[in-house]
């Protein structure tokens, strides 16, 4: 399906540990993109009211890829309502009750008009095929991604996370409703990295993204506000 009614965004991902370099990057990057993103790697670092000294005013990706009991994931979206974040991820491997205990939380927490988008993480770009395997999943990362995704919506997910390689497949699946962000972006030339699955902005974009994610190729370049600059462009071409 080609992307051709839909504007793509660009997220920011802030890998390290470091708050003040976090809060540099932030000061690069915000005024050109549209959200900015912290995971594991800071949070577990640095903690919860850097994330929010971070973030400052600026839109946040909070993604913590929540996967427990459904009690215990309802609880920690609670918790995480006085962070205002404007996505946050869970694992739709979680199944049904613990993204439904999800949605209820977000939903009774969070002030009307201010919850975040929930979004189930599929399968991690850092899979492939062989890996999937691995975990018992023998037909392939397409064919969970499917299933994992049409459950996510199912249960009240309001978008999803998957490779860029999945976008056409979902959008003929699910349509133009669900919210989708693609990880595992790489600009032309850039190095791939962990990243198995990857596709370049404008790909995806073409693809039907609703929000690209990047992080090294903007974050480890000598002027991370140009470099995000010239994604931005790319999508916009």
């Amino acid at each position: 399906m080609s992307n051709t009614h839909r504007r793509t965004g660009l997220i920011v991902s802030l890998d390290t540990q470091d708050p003040a370099q976090a809060r540099q990057w932030v000061q690069d990057v915000a005024p050109v993109s549209g959200i900015i993103k912290l995971g594991l790697e800071f949070t577990y670092a640095a903690g919860f009211q850097a994330v929010a000294d971070v973030a400052g005013g600026a839109p946040l990706f909070l993604d913590l890829k929540l996967h427990d009991i459904p009690n215990t994931v309802g609880a920690a979206v609670r918790s995480l309502s006085h962070l205002r974040p404007r996505m946050l991820t869970l694992h739709a491997s979680g199944g049904r009750a613990m993204m439904e205990a999800a949605r209820t939380a977000c939903d009774e927490a969070f002030p009307q008009g201010q919850r975040p988008l929930l979004l189930g993480v599929t399968v991690l770009t850092s899979l492939d095929d062989q890996g999937l395997a691995e975990t018992g999943v023998m037909d392939g990362a397409r064919a969970q991604v499917r299933r994992l995704a049409k459950l996510a919506v199912e249960s009240g997910m309001d978008g999803l996370v998957c490779s860029a390689h999945e976008l056409d497949v979902l959008r003929d699946d699910l349509g133009s409703a669900p919210v989708i962000v693609t990880p595992g972006i790489r600009p032309a030339g850039a190095a791939k990295g962990d990243q198995k699955r990857v596709m370049t902005p404008a790909q995806a974009r073409d693809a039907g993204a609703d929000w690209i994610v990047v992080g090294r190729p903007i974050t480890q370049a000598a002027q991370p506000a140009a470099a995000a600059a010239a994604i931005m462009a790319e999508l916009e071409s």
